[in-house]
């Protein structure tokens, strides 16, 4: 039996949904390992997610479940008093939540149980790992993940679906574990670039918006300034470029150094996260590394790290006044072999410090056939044209 497959939200609102994912999560989540908790639940059969089984990373909180936040420390948690406020809006939208997904340790780098469905002795990524790895599995239609570096991009780029990492604020964040609360954001995964707009436009009550009849205005950032991007993605992504120019596209660089945003975003999440993750026995020696660095950076540096963020997220702005997103690799390569590490969020990091949008878009491979994620980076203000940009992608992609 395929470990992937690939379920469609048109697919998935129907009566029967609940106890379909119920069915596939029983075949392969001894292979795959995503899931902490089940719980038994029904939706309200009304809205635009009607019956849909959704996954809910385990650092956000769904009522009456505890939230464990992949940490031994919080075994013995209690169950939530109540629905995050995502959880909140997908419930109003009609979907179904079946359980909660696995996390690395509070969302950092100490990996769990899971397995990348295409190749299960590689990671899924993280910190998104078990929500990545549900619907590349075919267990859910959709899920919820958080990113503070990489963590809704990366592990889509890996097991080969879509996700958006949604601008900083976009939506709220209460009920969500922090661990650098001004990085946070939430993300939706989906097979489809198509699914997580429509899932994305449900939790603002409003239809997912229609494709442009032109192609996008992209530009291009290939990722090698800040990481060792292996021959496979660089070959994807300017197979990516040199197609979408040739399919109608408006296509130039970015021509912006990203290397200060990318070692900012370093010192920012570090400095928050020794503030905010909480002083408990057994941590990993990822996440105990990462607070001791944050509690060593000085004051004038977190300053100075948050005023060259601002002035680099000012000139991305500026760059995409003339575009509808940046196209860039979503990870350096395919998922890396092993479970000991969920990869590297550098090419997430000089965006998501600046707290834009992105997109991972499913479509390339390498040659054994694993998937190669590609990002689309938006203007906050604008995140209905990255979509609408995604979909005109992957599209491409995939023919």
């Amino acid at each position: 039996m395929s470990l992937v497959a690939r379920w469609r939200l048109a697919d998935a609102r129907h009566p029967a949904a609940v106890e379909q994912a119920r069915r596939r999560i029983a075949e392969v989540d001894d292979s795959v390992r995503a899931w902490v908790t089940l719980v038994e639940a029904e939706g309200s059969g009304e809205g635009p997610l009607a019956g849909v089984p959704v996954g809910i990373k385990d650092i956000v909180d769904v009522a009456g479940v505890p939230t464990r936040c992949g940490s031994r420390a919080l075994a013995d948690a209690p169950p939530a008093a109540g629905d995050a406020a995502v959880v909140r809006l997908l419930r109003a939208a009609g979907a179904v939540v079946v359980g909660k997904t696995v996390t690395t340790e509070f969302a950092y780098f100490d990996p769990g149980p899971t397995r990348n469905p295409h190749d299960p002795a590689r990671t899924p990524g993280g910190s998104s790992s078990g929500s990545a790895a549900a619907v590349a599995a075919g267990m859910v239609p959709l899920a919820v993940g958080t990113q503070t570096a990489g963590s809704v991009v990366r592990p889509a780029s890996y097991c080969g679906v879509a996700a958006l990492a949604v601008a900083r604020g976009d939506l709220p964040t209460a009920g969500v574990n922090p661990l650098a609360p001004g990085l946070d954001t939430l993300g939706l995964f989906a097979a489809s670039v198509a699914d997580v707009a429509g899932a994305r436009a449900a939790l603002d009550g409003r239809d997912a918006a229609p494709e442009p009849p032109a192609p996008p205005r992209l530009l291009t950032w290939d990722g090698t300034e800040v990481a060792d991007v292996s021959p496979p993605m660089r070959a994807a992504h300017d197979a990516a470029v040199a197609g979408t120019r040739a399919a109608g596209a408006d296509v130039g660089p970015l021509g912006l150094d990203l290397r200060a945003a990318a070692a900012d975003h370093r010192t920012i999440m570090a400095a928050e996260a020794a503030v905010t993750v909480p002083d408990l026995p057994g941590h990993g020696a990822n996440l105990t590394a990462l607070v001791a660095e944050g509690r060593a950076v000085p004051a004038d540096a977190l300053a100075a790290a948050r005023e060259r963020s601002a002035a680099t997220r000012s000139a991305v702005l500026a760059a995409l006044e003339r575009a509808d997103a940046v196209l860039a690799p979503g990870a350096p390569g395919v998922a890396p072999e092993g479970l000991d590490s969920t990869g590297d969020p550098v090419l997430s990091r000089p965006f998501h410090v600046l707290g834009l949008p992105a997109l991972a878009v499913p479509g390339a491979r390498d040659a054994a056939g694993l998937p190669l994620g590609l990002q689309l980076v938006g203007h906050p203000d604008r995140e209905e044209a990255l979509l609408a940009a995604g979909c005109w992608l992957e599209r491409l992609l995939r023919a």
